[in-house]
């Protein structure tokens, strides 16, 4: 039976796939592949601030 390795935090999930994508984009020639990186890691950073947003203390639920 295989073992599951410790959960990871969204945080987390989102550094490694933006460091994957980060070399993968650094290694690409221009063209369509290049755009399609470059637009995922637009996303990524996006996700990260308003993910960062929600989980700030300052966030308060409505009364």
């Amino acid at each position: 039976m295989k073992r599951r390795s410790e959960p990871h935090t969204f945080d987390e999930n989102l550094s490694a796939e933006k460091a994957r994508l980060e070399v993968a984009f650094a290694n690409i020639k221009p063209g369509p592949q290049r755009e399609l990186l470059e637009r995922k890691l637009r996303q990524i950073e996006t996700a990260s601030h308003i993910n960062e947003w929600l989980t700030s203390p300052g966030l308060q639920p409505p009364k």
